[in-house]
């Protein structure tokens, strides 16, 4: 995980620093777009001024480098470049190194964004950014993802708000060593939001850190999920996914906030959880036969829970898993309409039961705990530090 920061702190500071080491370029209009996106070189900007781009831009083998990545940019951020309807609003295929920032993606039919390895699947693209991007009305039904990941390694995805989409808010494929941090992720009527993010096709390495997810879908975080066997990355696994951390997030509603599918070795840490629908967790198992490993070796510590007596389980374990392989360690349970303790599938250690955490803006990104219980201090998603990762 040091190497994913690392990355992402270097691409910040070339491109927020303003260290240009190419040209720069304002542009107007979707044809003058295309056309310095054909010439793109290693350090150069591409400003976007305020207007509508269409749809269908296509950005292909395009390559910046890890010390000069290429920056496509909004120039207003109270008034972004907007990329609207069609099927997909901007499509990248086996591109390195490049940075979209302060835009708005809105009304895409399929995917709003769609960024992968061309299918060159021993190739994945390697260190694309994509910062400050609002993604709204996607699909709205269906497998249509706001922003679709194929074999990306390397990857920050930062900032970015997500309001109404089909499948995935953010669906990944075979990707590795990325972080997901510092979004928002709304969901609304009228679309049918499966997950909010998903890892999944032998994803492993990912950081999903401080996000905020209200209502995001049946499964908020889903780590891994049922892929095609041609679709693994860079080859086929006996896991969709491994070493995912879901750490300082913050979650409201939902289905089941927390979903283990047929994944090993995941962490869940650190992370408020609020009103869960049905289950807190599910720990499932999607694949069938002999090539995948059971749903095994998940981490669920000092995260802060309130639920109410609505849940109709705390823990829903699916066939063919190893429930008993799963740690549960110091999480605080607190039920705002009774006194039901949680059922788990392993015996929890340290458990924190019924304290109220005296929650303030418990269902904005605002959210603030009144309680000054030192038990508390330590748990949750207000307890994130700089070393928790």
């Amino acid at each position: 995980m040091k190497t994913i920061l690392q990355t992402a702190s270097l691409i910040f500071l070339l491109s927020w620093n303003g260290a240009v080491r190419g040209s720069e370029t304002t542009v107007h209009d979707a044809k003058t777009l295309r056309s310095e996106l054909q010439r793109a070189q290693p350090g150069d900007v591409i400003l976007l001024a305020p207007g509508n781009y269409g749809n269908g831009i296509w950005i292909e083998k395009i390559y910046g480098t890890k010390k000069n990545p290429i920056l496509i940019t909004g120039t207003d951020i109270r008034n972004p470049p907007v990329f609207a309807g069609g099927k997909t609003a901007i499509l990248l295929s086996n591109c390195n190194y490049i940075i979209l920032r302060n835009m708005r993606i809105s009304g895409s039919s399929a995917n709003g964004i769609n960024a992968s390895d061309g299918g060159s699947f021993e190739s994945p693209s390697k260190g694309l950014v994509f910062n400050n991007i609002t993604f709204e009305d996607i699909g709205p039904t269906g497998n249509r993802d706001a922003l679709k990941l194929s074999g990306l390694n390397d990857f920050v995805v930062t900032n970015c708000r997500f309001s109404g989409w089909g499948g995935s808010a953010i669906d990944m494929v075979g990707c590795h060593d990325g972080v997901i941090e510092k979004c928002k992720f709304i969901g609304r009527n009228g679309f049918s939001q499966t997950t909010g993010v998903q890892a999944k096709g032998g994803s492993e390495n990912i950081l999903i850190k401080r996000n905020f997810f209200k209502n995001a879908g049946s499964r908020a975080v889903n780590i891994g999920g049922s892929t095609g066997l041609e679709f693994f990355r860079p080859k086929l696994r006996n896991y969709e996914a491994k070493s995912i951390k879901v750490v300082g997030n913050h979650f409201i509603g939902s289905e089941a906030p927390i979903a283990y599918v047929t994944s090993t070795d995941c962490v869940v840490r650190l992370n408020t959880i609020i009103a869960p629908e049905k289950w807190v967790i599910r720990i499932l198992q999607e694949q069938p036969g002999d090539r995948f490993m059971p749903c095994q070796k998940g981490v669920f510590e000092r995260n802060l829970i309130v639920y109410n007596n609505r849940l109709r389980e705390f823990v829903n374990v699916g066939a063919n898993t190893k429930p008993e392989t799963f740690h549960f360690q110091s999480n605080a349970w607190f039920c705002t309409d009774g006194e039901r303790l949680p059922s788990l599938p392993s015996k929890e250690s340290e458990g924190i039961y019924q304290i109220d955490p005296e929650l303030v803006n418990a269902e904005t990104p605002d959210l603030k705990m009144r309680s000054k219980n030192p038990r508390l201090r330590d748990l949750g998603a207000h307890a994130l530090g700089n070393k928790d990762r």
